[in-house]
């Protein structure tokens, strides 16, 4: 595997831990917890954001297309700690079972959105998976946060 790539997943890595310690030990309620109008609970956050990894990894990079149901991935509830651990478990292993198979050329490789047609390079794609997937850690430490402080207002 060239260096690009396993970089590429050691940062992938360290973004899925930091969604892990967002949302380790936490009840049930608070993983379905919504903080606000218009926000997502880190239930939510964790099931679009690896839905997410998936299209853009696989859908578009590795052609592999799954049956992502997009608009599903916000009504996401009542998933446990550890089905949500799993789930990124799962995408990290998707991710680096088909970032083994790539090339350094194959970054200027045009791919095609099977969603809307819209063509992109792979190096595009996998880097906007990896800065969605970082804005998403964002959102998941700030609801911990949010939730922690809920009662001290």
């Amino acid at each position: 595997m060239h260096s690009i790539y396993a970089d590429y997943l050691d940062r992938l890595d360290e973004l899925h831990k930091e969604i892990i310690r967002a949302i380790d030990g936490l009840p049930q309620e608070a993983l379905d917890w919504v903080p606000g109008f218009n926000m997502n609970s880190l239930c939510v956050l964790i099931v679009h954001l690896t839905g997410a990894e998936r299209y853009w990894l696989g859908n578009v990079v590795g052609k592999d297309l799954s049956d992502r149901d997009r608009d599903s991935e916000f009504l996401a509830r009542e998933l446990d700690e550890i089905t949500l651990k799993e789930r990124l478990s799962d995408s990290m292993a998707y991710a680096r079972d088909l970032l083994a198979t790539l090339t350094l050329e194959d970054l200027d490789s045009n791919r095609t959105s099977p969603r809307d047609g819209r063509t992109f390079t792979v190096a595009w794609s996998i880097f906007h998976a990896l800065e969605h997937t970082a804005i998403h850690v964002g959102h998941s430490q700030m609801v911990r946060q949010l939730w922690e402080q809920r009662g001290n207002n």
